[in-house]
């Protein structure tokens, strides 16, 4: 398990590709409420939006998970505590008035990157008005 990355996966790569050539600018793993121990992939600072880019095993895809038989108690607690983690992150940030966009490994960048710029617009244009 050493060996995952936990940064610079090649989903994120793609997503962050397709975000820049959006012309949108953003900050790469770091903490977007410095209180938390909490990091996210993607942040955009200035509109208090982040992006996480979840794996389909780690994160426990509801469209491709499947449970390994090995050891597959020890793997289906894992994933519940990444599940259980990941809603009590989100939570965090929410009452932090920020606004949390999941991206899975799985989904095209491309359209992943629309929806965060839409995203990131929709707050721009809130706080603006």
């Amino acid at each position: 398990m050493q060996s995952n990355r936990s940064k610079n996966t090649q989903p994120e790569l793609a997503l962050r590709r397709a975000l820049y050539a959006r012309g949108l600018r953003y900050r790469v793993c770091a903490r977007p409420v410095p209180e938390l121990r909490q990091t996210a992939d993607v942040i955009f600072r200035s509109v208090k939006v982040a992006v996480e880019v979840y794996g389909c095993f780690w994160h426990g895809c509801p469209e491709h998970y499947r449970a390994p038989s090995a050891n597959s108690e020890f793997w289906s607690k894992k994933v519940e505590q990444n599940r259980r983690r990941d809603n009590e992150n989100a939570q965090r940030l929410r009452s932090a008035g920020w606004t949390l966009e999941v991206v899975w490994e799985h989904e095209d960048p491309e359209i992943a990157a629309e929806r965060v710029k839409a995203c990131v617009q929709r707050r721009k244009t809130a706080r603006i008005e």
